[in-house]
């Protein structure tokens, strides 16, 4: 990993230049995940599962989602969630704005919704249903020491982290190698609390430190 403090410094993509915008550095993480062969996603997925189930708590409610296409990690991590007595809620995407959420009961409880996802069959609970949860586990592409995180660019997490609670952990699962010095930020961005990695466990980020 570069440790250079310029923006954008991090892994370069692959002709020796660093990713410099957000577009640069999600073709370099979405060029990378794509080439990670199926036995890695399935060791990651697996620790990531493990990593996840020790933030459960019996009681507690934790805002997650179901991976999908190339991201790291599986259903598993909700199953170990629930295991550990967390209740847990799902995104359901509407129409464009904060997401709204469903209960999650297990994998059979999963139905095909847009854009390749899976969400909790049943009346979605309102976008404000974020704001009962302790704990929020958010996708991303990428995240800084600065806990900047990098999504995909269509914006849901954008209008919806700020329905959560100010005292909600807020924690993105990446991949090892995801986890950079310093990413682009703009004013918009909600910063994570920590990320979850396979190799390197919760990692408290810089900022919140102390």
């Amino acid at each position: 990993m570069n440790s250079s403090g310029d923006q954008g410094a991090g892994p370069d993509d692959g002709a020796g230049v660093a990713p410099s915008s957000k577009a640069q550095w999600r073709k370099k993480v979405l060029r990378t995940r794509a080439d990670t062969d199926p036995a890695t996603r399935s060791d990651e997925a697996n620790e990531i599962a493990r990593l996840v189930g020790e933030l459960a708590e019996a009681g507690a409610t934790v805002c997650a989602y179901v991976p999908f296409g190339s991201e790291p990690g599986s259903i598993g991590f909700l199953d170990a969630l629930r295991e550990g007595g967390a209740r847990v809620l799902l995104p359901v995407t509407l129409e464009p704005g904060p997401l709204h959420w469903g209960e999650y009961s297990g994998g059979g409880s999963l139905i095909p919704a847009r854009y390749g996802m899976r969400e909790p069959r049943g009346s979605p609970l309102p976008p404000a249903a974020i704001a009962t949860a302790d704990i929020v586990i958010v996708p991303a592409l990428a995240v800084d020491r600065r806990g900047v995180r990098l999504g995909r660019g269509a914006g849901f997490y954008d209008r919806t982290l700020g329905l959560a609670r100010a005292n909600a952990r807020l924690v993105a699962i990446v991949r090892d190698d995801e986890l950079v010095e310093r990413l682009p930020e703009e004013p918009h961005d909600k910063r994570m609390h920590a990320v979850i990695a396979p190799g390197s466990g919760l990692v408290q980020l810089a900022w919140d430190l102390g």
